[in-house]
Formats: structure tokens, C-alpha cells, sequence
């Protein structure tokens, strides 16, 4: 994962989770209900999961499940680190995404 992010980031240390979207993420905003198309890959570090589960006293499949929304949230073009208000739309959205999603 360190090297997945060095190579793709520039980000020389590890990360827990990395999207690589398959096309330009407004491509998937000007879609229409129905046009299923793939939106890329998401890697997670299960070691980094499981770490950070046991850190926020939550289980794998919880920690796993924020990870996945958070890279799916990357794949459809939100980004936290632009700026502060993207960073609440983000968070946001992931909260209500959460609280749908159960394992």
C-alpha cells in the first residue's frame, strides 16, 4: 500500500484506503439512472483496518465499510483534502451513506 501511494500519490508512507477511478469522476455525474458503467478500483489495507479498528474500539467490518464508502466517494469525485467545505460535503455524505449500509 506504501508503494501503491508513492507511485500514485507521491506520498511516500502507507494509507488505508486508495481509489483509482476508471474514467473522470464528472463522466459519472453526467450519467443517467440505468447507465451502469464501471467506476474503478478501490484498495484497501486490511492490516491498516484492522489496526484502525481496534484504535476507534469499532469491529473490522465496521472500519472495512468506512473505508469502502470512503473510496466510493473518491470514485464519484468527492475529495476532502481540496478544501474545507468539500471536506464537510464529504463527511457528510459518508455519514448518511453509513447509516444506510449494514454488514
Amino acid at each position: 500500500m506504501r508503494q501503491l501511494n508513492s507511485t500514485y500519490r507521491g506520498i511516500d508512507t502507507t494509507t488505508d484506503v486508495l481509489s483509482f477511478p476508471q474514467t473522470d469522476t464528472t463522466t459519472f455525474r453526467k450519467s443517467t439512472p440505468g447507465n451502469h458503467s464501471m467506476l474503478g478500483d478501490i484498495v484497501v489495507n486490511l492490516h491498516k483496518a484492522e489496526r484502525q479498528a481496534r484504535e476507534y474500539h469499532s469491529t473490522f467490518y465496521e472500519e472495512l465499510k468506512k473505508l469502502l464508502i470512503h473510496g466510493l466517494l473518491h470514485l464519484i469525485g468527492f475529495d476532502h483534502e481540496r478544501d474545507t467545505r468539500s471536506g464537510r460535503k464529504m463527511h457528510k455524505k459518508s455519514k448518511e451513506l453509513l447509516s444506510k449500509f449494514s454488514i
